[in-house]
């Protein structure tokens, strides 16, 4: 099963990857129903989880429901739990008490958030659309979901335009990162919130880049992916704050009872860069 998710992911190209996923995802989803882990973002439970990685496997962390992997689940319980992104009021089943949500929208006006979403994942995308509050807008060069073909470097966008943005594992993809993030930056309003997570090496001080790396397999042996060009190290979070943001850096699993981190199948200790203008 490993080997085959490998050889899956390093020869079949994304945008087809995404459309073979909603023939064969109700198929896996039903052989694999179970009780030992759940995915908080549909409720559902499974056995075991699908195995996940272009280098090295990950094992249970490709939830077989809504293809979400572990970044993507604590995202939604970050989203949910601790900001007004869905809702105004925080559950009164909260994961985590004693806490005050962020308030993204205007209190006076309650208007729709202006998302938008790069590189939007399956996990979230009817989820996100489906929703009243939100005004959304999804953008990639290639993506078959979006609605914006376009240049993160280079955003037909208005200045001060989105009151969040989310911008997950793109940046590791692009050679200059920094005029990706000015262009985030200009689009955010002020006040705003962008979600910008990154795979990264919490180990590693400095953010290692080699562009003269050009062979894929290469590529994925030093990145973890043959379309990775960096691994980014804690230095990540300084460059954001060179950038203009405000950032948070948002450990999320430490807040969650151990027990649920596990039947999330979450990634503990990973961080979420919660950047604000």
């Amino acid at each position: 099963m490993k080997r085959l998710f490998k050889t899956v992911l390093n020869t079949i190209p994304r945008p087809l990857l995404i459309r073979l996923s909603y023939v064969a995802r109700p198929i896996i989803a039903f052989t694999l129903k179970g009780d030992k882990f759940t995915d908080p973002i549909d409720g559902k439970s499974f056995k075991s989880m699908l195995p996940y990685g272009y280098e090295t496997q990950r094992n249970n962390v490709l939830s077989p429901s809504t293809l979400s992997l572990e970044r993507h689940r604590l995202l939604w319980l970050y989203l949910n739990e601790q900001t007004d992104f869905f809702q105004s009021e925080l559950d009164s089943d909260s994961l985590v008490t004693n806490t005050k949500r962020i308030k993204l929208r205007d209190a006076e006006t309650n208007s729709a958030l202006k998302v938008l979403h790069f590189a939007p994942e399956q996990a979230f995308y009817k989820l996100f659309r489906k929703q009243k509050n939100l005004d959304y807008t999804t953008t990639d060069l290639f993506s078959p979901l979006a609605d914006v073909k376009a240049d993160i470097c280079n955003l037909p966008f208005e200045d001060n335009q989105y009151d969040v943005i989310l911008c997950n594992h793109v940046l590791e993809h692009i050679p200059d990162d920094t005029k990706a993030m000015q262009e985030l930056y200009r689009v955010l309003k002020p006040g705003g919130m962008a979600i910008l997570q990154i795979p990264q090496d919490l180990n590693r001080e400095v953010t290692f880049a080699d562009d003269s790396i050009t062979d894929q397999k290469e590529r994925a042996k030093i990145f973890g992916q043959y379309d990775h060009v960096r691994i980014y190290g804690r230095d990540y979070f300084d460059k954001l704050r060179s950038i203009g943001f405000t950032v948070i850096e948002e450990d999320y699993t430490r807040k969650i009872a151990p027990e649920l981190v596990e039947k999330y199948c979450l990634a503990k200790g990973e961080i979420i860069p919660v950047c604000f203008k």
